[in-house]
Formats: C-alpha cells, structure tokens, sequence
C-alpha cells in the first residue's frame, strides 16, 4: 500500500508540474495603456507590489503575484479614490442631469451612462485611462447573435433573452432624459447613447463590478451596490464561481463544481401524460422546489430527486406529498422509478447537447468574426455539458441496476438478515436500500 500511494502522489505532482508548464503568461505592465493606468490609480492614492497584469494562455487577462504570498496575506487593496460608483457619477457633470430628473434613474442606469459618456469623450476623460482597458466586447449572452442564442442550453437562452430585453428596456424608456444630455455630448445623443453602447456599458458593469453596499441615494432609485474597481477587476474567477458564462463571458473547463440546470418544462415534457402533474407542479412551486434543480456528474442533485420523488407518487398517494417534500424515501417501488426518471431526464439532457454541438459545428463553418467567438464559448460550454451527463448517466445506469439487484436479493433472504445500505448517487442522501448482509462483505 505504500508503494502504491508514493507512486501516486508522484503521479499527481507530474500531472501538476505538466499544467503549470503548459500555462504560459505574458506580463502586460510594459504596454502603454496599463503604464497609463497604473499611474492613473498612484495618483489617486493606490500602490501594488504584488500583482503585475498578464495574459494568461489559457484564463487570458489576470493578475500574476510577483512573490509568495502568505496566508493572511493582504494581497491588494484599492482605495475608494480609485472607485467609479454613484457618487462619482453624481458628483460629475452629469449630476445636476439625473438629480433633477423625474422619474429617477437606477444606480445601474447611471453607471452606464456615465460609461457611455466618458467613453465618447476619449482622452478628455477623467476616466480614459481605465476605460481604454476595457473590453471593446463581451462575451456574454446578451452580445450573443440570434443563431447563438438558438444552441444555448435551455436556461441560459432563458436568462440570456433576459440580460437583452434589459439592455433593451433601459435604453427605450431613458429615450427622454438622454435627449436632456444633448448640452455635454459633441454629438447628436442617438448617436452616442445607442442601444449597443449600451449594452457594452451594461454588460461592463455586469462582469466587472465588486459588490459594495451603500446608502441609498435620494436622486437614484433603488439598491445601490454597483462598484467599479479598476485593476482589482482583472482578478480572475475560481472554478467553483458558478454561472460564468452568463454573468462572465467566459468557461471553466473540468470545472469539478459544473452543473446541468434542469428547467421545469423538460419535467413537464418527461412526465406528461401523468395523472395529477399539474397539480404536483404547482405543489413544487408553491414550496420554491422548482428552482436550482440541477445535475452534477455525480447525479442528480437532492432538490432534483426530492422533486422526482413526488412527481413519481402514485395518485392515491396524495397525503405522502408534504413527507416526500421533506427527502423522506416513501416506499421502494416510488424510488426506483424516481431514479429511472432521472437517467430519462439526463438521456434527454444528452440527447439535446449533441443536437446543440452538431448545429455549433455546422455553424462555424459558416461563420467567422464576433459570431465565431461566440460559438466557440458555447460549445465550451456544451462540452462540459456533455462531460457532466455522460458521468450522470453511468452513476444512474449503476444505482437502477443497484436498485433492481436489491429487490431481488429482499425475496430470497430473511428480515434479520437485511443490512441498512446507502445509495450510492450522492443525490439520494437520505434514501436508504436494503442489501443482504453477504452482498455488502462481498463488495
């Protein structure tokens, strides 16, 4: 057993030593407009001998440590000086504008105004020297071409329309108070405050902005949390941040946290035809069971299973709903048929992802530019798909035929002899199986 496990701690230090070596960085501090950035931010009261910007080969922008750093460590620290928040909008040549407008604007509106305004300025702005290093775009679904949208997975097609028709609302109803602005543009205000200026400016404050609770402000309406923290934005996300395609632009492969999101009408579409379905689905809705269900390449989550459970009741058994809600196991033919519901469900799930990344492939070979870009981030994101239900649905292939050796072996042996066995899906941690007690000395 030694042996064996010095040779696989050597194993995994070679695997480490093999990624480190095939992750390449290029420092950016010696380009003009990180130089003019940096002294931008001294001047307003901030200093940095840790982090240098570089571009990663394989995260692209980030920030590089410049020595060890120790646990506990302050590793950066930005002043508020160096923040763009509301108060930086109100206190600018903007601010008599939105102070005196009726109806107030959101603190996120106003951020992305001032963006757009800075933005059309140039070098004249306060700001150039972080707005020059900011994306010219984004990656994110609310840049996404109609084509693109079409082959992301369900729930993030559903968010992605939502981030456009967001984008969309704040510039149709501000038509009014941006046409007040005319007396600070050098050019007509539909011309600089379009809707895809908008947009980069929305998506801009969406990707890079820390959350900073603060007073709410008698000119704005709404939460004030939004800040924009020059340098401190270029820190790279963990794998286990998840939604990062959606808020972010961007995905982490082999990210051991990835989840499937599974939307209520694939439910709907599996099960229909069920007596009572409709009536259980509202039940789900009505207890917030039909939010984050989700499928790891473990299995199912336990939200999702617990809403399996129910959804696989017989009708007759009404009075069992609110104990299966609570992850009680009701009786051993409803688990099977939960579990067999969800290798369905992945089957499904799977089935849909292929269909997606053959359409991907068909399309870049017919598409170049922007929309490229894009397609290449979502079959990114499809493949990790595809990795988490091709696992999903081995470990469900394995616990049904599990379930189906247990029930078996229950006919040919006594009570007494029937030892208490944890499924092995992580989903149904609290459904226990029943195995012979010779069975589980033999595994």
């Amino acid at each position: 057993m030694k042996g064996r496990s010095g040779r696989a701690g050597r194993t995994v230090r070679k695997r480490k030593r093999k990624r480190e070596q095939s992750v390449r960085s290029v420092s950016l501090s010696h380009q003009p407009q990180y130089i003019r950035l940096m002294r931008f931010l001294h001047r307003r009261g901030f200093s940095s001998t840790l982090l240098q910007p570089v571009l990663f080969s394989d995260t692209g922008r980030g920030l590089q440590t410049l020595q060890t750093i120790m646990p506990g460590e302050l590793v950066v620290s930005l002043p508020e000086s160096c923040l763009l928040t509301t108060s930086t909008v109100l206190s600018s040549y903007l601010g008599e504008y939105i102070k005196s407008w009726k109806p107030l604007l959101s603190p996120l509106s106003a951020l992305c105004v001032f963006l757009v305004c800075e933005r059309q300025r140039g070098e004249a702005s306060d700001w150039f020297p972080y707005i020059n290093v900011l994306p010219s775009s984004y990656a994110c679904p609310a840049y996404f071409s109609d084509e693109v949208v079409d082959v992301l997975p369900a729930g993030v097609r559903r968010r992605g329309l939502e981030q456009r028709e967001a984008v969309r609302e704040m510039h149709s109803s501000n038509q009014e108070f941006f046409r007040t602005l005319q007396p600070v543009l050098s050019r007509p205000t539909e011309d600089v405050l379009t809707y895809e200026a908008l947009r980069w400016a929305w998506c801009s404050v969406n990707t890079r902005s820390v959350f900073m609770s603060r007073p709410s402000s008698c000119f704005l309406s709404g939460p004030d949390t939004y800040a924009l923290a020059p340098f401190l934005d270029l820190l790279n996300h963990r794998p286990d941040v998840q939604r990062l395609l959606l808020e972010y632009g961007f995905v982490a492969m082999n990210n051991p946290h990835s989840v499937v999101y599974v939307e209520p009408d694939l439910l709907c579409d599996i099960l229909r035809g069920e007596k009572s379905l409709d009536q259980k689905m509202k039940f789900l809705r009505e207890n917030h069971f039909l939010e984050n269900l989700t499928v790891s390449s473990e299995g199912p989550s336990w939200r999702l299973m617990v809403a399996l459970r129910l959804l696989s009741l017989p009708q007759t058994l009404y009075h069992l709903w609110r104990s299966a809600l609570l992850g009680q196991v009701v009786d051993e033919k409803t688990e099977v048929r939960s579990s067999q519901t969800a290798r369905t469900l992945c089957q499904q799930l799977l089935k849909d992802t292929h269909i997606a990344l053959d359409k991907i492939s068909q399309l870049l070979g017919q598409c170049g530019g922007p929309v490229r870009e894009q397609l290449e981030v979502v079959r990114e994101l499809r493949q990790e798909e595809r990795r988490i239900l091709e696992s999903c649905v081995t470990a469900l292939k394995d616990s049904v035929t599990l379930e189906k050796e247990t029930s078996s072996c229950k006919a040919n042996v006594g009570a007494d002899e029937l030892t208490p066995y944890r499924s092995s899906v992580h989903t149904a941690a609290v459904s226990y199986f029943f195995l012979p007690t010779k069975l589980l000395k033999r595994h």
